[in-house]
């Protein structure tokens, strides 16, 4: 599609003043033009009808422009989301009291390692062009924030994850992954992900900064329905992107001016070029969690987002070949993004499809283009349950079944339907086992189930009610009894046990990264607390919540709030672990938010409706194999 025919988008509510273009040109001088690099180094931007000043920090040094700002790397992508700012706009800079200022990519950056590790040092201002630096007055992601003299945990987190915040035109639009002055090797860890800013998300929602959270979700949106393609291949429009960063690109045909662009990445830069299944699932929860946190419906009901939702339920609900309800994704397309045998059906993806199939039914308007879709919602919903519930579980008692189950059963009433052998169960799983307790298995598939704990797929199938209240007692019960193996030092493993030996070499293909007790192969995610804590609040049994973040209060500041923990008992910081990784201090202040305010976790809980519950319970009780009967072609919603 030629640059003419893009489609002009216009975001009513996210920044007043602004236009908001789709570009898909395909032609070789575009795409060479947009691959031109940016040499300076960056910052922020302050537009004003008559004056312009933009401010280049190199070192200590204070250069003025009249015609944009710049940004390091290059724009790689051909098509992004351009801003023309035409108001007057605000600039956002970190300040030390020593004066030295930095922003890079939009992102806050303090320039020596020193002050980043106290963090004492950092105010946020927001400053107003007009006064010759004095401050404006505050706005609600414009409050003066200093942490001189911060002396709390707390304080020092927040003062990291404002350091982080990404701004697209003077405004907030996210955080990056990892603000580690001393890392020369980024890789794409200074780029804004979905999932990677849920917990920074809900942090400022807590704190009742809802502006960053706003802006978050109509960007993200606009970039959406993009076209994606590798190798000419494009997957479907409800696609979400994996990440975005803020570039800044010479205008077209005037190298001397430049606007700032959002380049999204939907997988095919990413490594091994997976698709990011979860990132709809993430924005979907987010935007509920959003509307009910801040109040404002006003954006879940706007029509562009009202047809997000719908894009990205179209592209869960389509029909295939599969027999069973769960969502069936590759390996690495969550937030264990790297190959770990996880493809299939995996219980995370599951859980956070759950999830945001409730929130969408939720959030989406009562009309008659929308009446197949939520009937095609609700059908899934129930069969989703009962599929995770029934075939999922695993306990003492649902252990020993398996061990004695028959193979090769042919029959409608088989009780071994997946046909699984029993030699499959693992030696390990047979002495870890507890009496009291049980969990929901990674992953099933036709003679194949993955026995290993993993830690986010069961928390959020508590949080989402997916589980049982029996089965959600009985998760936190395993997690209680086997906490030297799931929390030890530093709370939560992501998955238990590791992969090693044999195993290790064929599951991952001799993965350096993933090997065994490191990263995704048994690391330990501090991240993984905030979830943990809504799970146990939603449970009423704070207390074990309380418990791992007073673990993880021992070691997170001491280590600069790395990404992950190595080693069986979480005894060393993660061999190739990014340091002041935002979602670990993320993931830290909300898990304290909603200890402190319990009733808050209500943003992100579903719980089961009546409706539902006497579904699930005729279904149970219905013959298995039913009536069959010949049927018609599926009615197709409409979007």
């Amino acid at each position: 599609m030629a640059a003419s025919e893009a489609a002009l988008q216009v975001l009513s509510g996210a920044v007043p003043s602004q236009t908001y273009t789709n570009l898909r040109s395909t032609s070789l001088l575009s795409c060479k033009y947009g691959f031109k690099s940016q040499k300076d180094d960056a910052f922020g931007c302050i537009s004003q009808k008559g004056r312009r000043i933009f401010r280049i920090y190199a070192g200590s040094h204070v250069i003025r422009k009249t015609d944009g700002i710049f940004i390091g790397g290059q724009n790689n992508q051909s098509k992004s989301l351009r801003c023309n700012c035409t108001g007057a706009e605000s600039v956002w800079e970190a300040s030390r009291e020593d004066g030295s200022k930095g922003v890079v990519n939009g992102v806050a950056k303090d320039l020596d390692n020193q002050s980043l590790e106290a963090t004492q040092h950092f105010k946020y201002e927001k400053e107003d062009p007009l006064s010759n630096g004095e401050l404006a007055s505050d706005t609600a992601v414009g409050k003066t924030f200093s942490g001189a003299g911060a002396n709390s945990l707390e304080d020092e987190a927040w003062n990291l994850l404002r350091a982080s915040m990404v701004f697209y035109c003077g405004n907030p639009v996210g955080t990056i992954a990892a603000n580690d002055p001393s890392d020369s090797n980024t890789l794409n860890y200074d780029q804004v992900f979905i999932r990677d800013f849920i917990p920074s998300g809900i942090a400022f929602l807590l704190k009742g900064e809802y502006e960053i959270v706003r802006n978050f979700i109509l960007h993200t949106l606009q970039l959406q329905s993009w076209e994606k393609t590798m190798d000419c291949h494009s997957p479907g429009q409800g696609l979400m992107p994996a990440s975005f960063k803020v570039r800044v690109v010479p205008l077209d045909g005037d190298d001397s001016a430049t606007e700032e662009v959002l380049d999204p990445d939907f997988g095919e830069a990413a490594i091994g070029r997976v698709a990011p299944v979860d990132s709809g699932l993430w924005w979907i929860i987010l935007l509920r969690a959003y509307g009910k946190c801040s109040g404002d419906l006003s954006v879940q009901e706007r029509i562009d987002v009202q047809t997000g939702i719908k894009m990205i339920l179209k592209l869960c609900l389509a029909d295939g070949f599969d027999m069973f309800p769960t969502l069936l994704v590759t390996d690495g397309s969550c937030m264990i993004d790297r190959r770990m045998g996880i493809h299939g059906h995996p219980l995370e993806i599951q859980a956070l499809f759950y999830s945001a199939l409730l929130c969408a039914r939720e959030m989406l308007a009562p009309e008659d283009a929308s009446a197949d879709l939520i009937r095609a919602l609700n059908n899934r919903l129930v069969a989703l349950s009962i599929h995770i519930r029934e075939y999922y579980w695993i306990d003492m008692k649902k252990l020993n079944e398996i061990y004695r189950y028959k193979t090769e059963e042919y029959s409608f009433d088989a009780v071994n339907k997946f046909n699984i052998y029993p030699d499959q169960i693992p030696p390990w799983l047979v002495e870890w086992m507890p009496n009291k307790g049980g969990y929901l298995i990674g992953n099933l598939q036709p003679a194949h189930m993955d026995f290993r704990f993993f830690s986010l797929g069961n928390l959020w199938a508590i949080v989402c009610s997916l589980a049982t209240a029996d089965q959600s007692h009985a998760i936190l019960d395993l997690i209680e009894a086997k906490w030297s193996d799931l929390v030890a030092d530093m709370p939560l493993k992501i998955c238990y046990p590791a992969l090693e030996g044999q195993e290790w070499r064929i599951i991952t293909g001799s993965d350096p990264k993933n090997t065994p007790w490191s990263y995704h192969n048994g690391g330990s995610w501090p991240t993984l607390i905030w979830q943990l804590t809504v799970a146990c609040i939603k449970m009423n049994r704070p207390e074990i919540a309380e418990k791992a973040i007073r673990a993880a209060e021992k070691r997170l500041a001491r280590d600069k709030w790395p990404e992950y923990y190595d080693t069986k008992g979480a005894r060393f910081v993660g061999k190739q672990a990014h340091l002041f990784q935002t979602w670990s201090i993320a993931g830290y202040l909300v898990a304290k938010l909603l200890i402190a305010n319990p009733s808050a976790a209500n943003i992100l809980i579903n719980i089961e409706d009546a409706e539902l519950l006497s579904v699930f319970s005729w279904a149970l009780n219905a013959n298995p194999r039913g009536k069959r009967s010949r049927k018609g072609p599926k009615q197709r919603f409409i979007i």
